[in-house]
């Protein structure tokens, strides 16, 4: 897969097979549209294009909704990569962008400069300035413009009914294997190991405080989650299991959210490293305790629940 910043860098097809959006998640729903879009690229003999945007759109255009992503442009790309498409299009996404015309979009950037001869758009898609391009739009486009449109039909997506929308509430509450399944994948959060507190060490169990590499990555509700850790500079450590804590402490009066990893049966030094977290389960919410001992008998029932779900997967 090929990858390009701007449209400005792509070098246009003879015979481009594209799709458009903004793919936050890579979920099921967008595999079976890409899944589609590769299909009819291989049956035409074209290539498949994706163009998508960053940032994503509603942050430009609605500002003060303080949106949150489920994926890290990296994690956009390497999840997208997986799905065979040709060629990647992140496009940068600004308040001018936004005033292009649903014609200007198709003639001059789908046709004249990308090449398409198909597009591959799902059956609710709007395009364009205030959204006002849609589906029919782009069937009375095609004669004028030389492509053909394949539609993905109401029904095809209603059998998944994904949403990046639904996908992040569940993330926000919490409801983290709801949020996997519609993913089809574990949701992740990536970031350095920086030196913490060491409260975690003084009551038998040590953390890798975990500073996210991301800023706009959503993140899940705050509680006790089963979870494995990845470490994306060493290709030859394996998946780790253990558990971690997203909150403020509330058990020694803290004030900011932080993010704690406890690795089980796992001794190295992780300080200035970066790791991945992949969520499987919350093992119950935030709670506050009457001090550390009866924070340790509680960590205990946490890690047993953990490795029991863990032991499952």
């Amino acid at each position: 897969m090929k990858v390009y910043y701007s449209i400005d860098d792509f070098q246009k097809l003879e015979k481009a097979v594209v799709t458009t959006g903004t793919f936050d998640g890579v979920h099921q729903g967008h595999r079976k549209i890409l899944s589609q879009l590769n299909r009819v690229a291989k049956n035409s003999g074209g290539e498949s294009v994706l163009l998508t945007f960053f940032p994503h759109p509603r942050m430009v255009l609605q500002p003060d909704l303080d949106l949150k992503l489920i994926n890290s442009q990296n994690e956009k790309i390497e999840l997208l990569k997986s799905t065979g498409i040709d060629h990647l299009i992140i496009h940068p996404f600004t308040t001018e962008f936004s005033r292009t015309s649903s014609l200007d979009f198709v003639r001059n950037i789908l046709v004249n400069q990308i090449g398409a001869k198909k597009l591959v758009i799902g059956y609710d898609h709007h395009f364009g300035r205030n959204r006002e391009g849609s589906f029919e739009h782009l069937k009375e486009y095609g004669p004028l413009y030389g492509f053909e449109v394949a539609e993905i039909s109401a029904q095809d997506v209603d059998d998944i009914t994904v949403s990046s929308t639904k996908i992040r509430k569940a993330i926000e509450s919490g409801t983290i294997e709801i949020a996997n399944q519609y993913l089809g994948y574990s949701f992740p959060l990536t970031g350095m190991v920086v030196e913490g507190e060491k409260i975690g060490s003084t009551i038998g169990f040590p953390t890798a405080n975990v500073r996210l590499r991301d800023n706009l990555k959503i993140v899940p509700a705050n509680g006790v989650y089963a979870i494995s850790a990845s470490f994306p500079s060493q290709s030859e450590q394996g998946m780790v299991k253990g558990m971690c804590n997203i909150g403020i402490r509330p058990t020694f009066g803290g004030k900011f959210q932080t993010i704690e990893a406890h690795l089980f049966d796992f001794q190295a030094d992780l300080y200035g490293q970066e790791i991945s977290l992949h969520f499987h389960r919350l093992l119950r919410r935030e709670m506050r305790f009457n001090g550390a001992e009866q924070l340790k008998e509680q960590l205990k029932s946490d890690e047993a629940a953990a490795r029991d779900f863990l032991a499952k997967l």
